[in-house]
């Protein structure tokens, strides 16, 4: 690692090192599972590496800033599920990974029944809902590709989900039940509109 000139270690020590102090508290109260120690070493670590400190106009909020950005990031990877290498399914005795043939029956007629609710909405409305949700366009590409408005697009995005709501989402009687992936358990109308953001 490249040690920070003489030059920038004054200026940590001038700028950041009196401010360290509030940093850590701050983190403290906040981060309850990651290293604030570790946390600082890095934020210095960032801050020495820096090409230039002139555009740095308030150095302790830029040194808060560089920490919770570190602090956001450990716990980020902390969340990270790690791989399970496929052998050691073998200690599970697990006979199928797939879906019982009845859960996957299941699946396709709510499936099946949620085709059928959509073909109720204006045909353009559908597109634009298909488009956004199962291909992914973001709202100016589905705009473009229909040659209608965004604000037409975020509209018709809103038209959708109020009518899913209305079926799924307070228990209408307009089609199957959708449930969460292999729970069984219904969405509820927050978990539709999670879904469909």
């Amino acid at each position: 690692m490249k040690l920070p000139s003489n030059d920038r270690a004054r200026w940590l020590a001038q700028h950041v090192v009196p401010h360290e102090r509030s940093i850590r508290s701050w983190l403290g109260r906040r981060t309850h599972d990651l290293d604030i120690d570790d946390i600082i070493q890095e934020m210095y670590a960032r801050l020495a590496a820096m090409d230039d400190v002139e555009g740095v106009r308030n150095p302790r909020q830029y040194a808060a800033q560089t920490a919770i950005s570190i602090a956001l990031n450990l716990a980020r990877h902390a969340r990270v599920v790690p791989m399970i290498p496929l052998g050691d399914f073998e200690d599970f005795r697990l006979v199928s990974l797939e879906p019982s043939p009845e859960h996957a029956l299941n699946a396709q007629e709510e499936l099946r029944a949620l085709e059928r609710s959509l073909q109720e909405l204006p045909g353009l409305c559908r597109t634009a809902f298909l488009l956004r949700r199962v291909e992914g366009l973001s709202q100016k590409e589905v705009a473009e590709r229909l040659g209608i408005s965004v604000k037409t697009v975020e509209k018709y995005m809103a038209k959708s989900v109020r009518f899913l709501l209305q079926i799924y989402g307070r228990g209408g009687s307009g089609g199957a039940l959708v449930s969460k992936e292999g729970s069984g358990e219904d969405i509820s109308g927050k978990d539709l509109v999670k879904l469909l953001k």
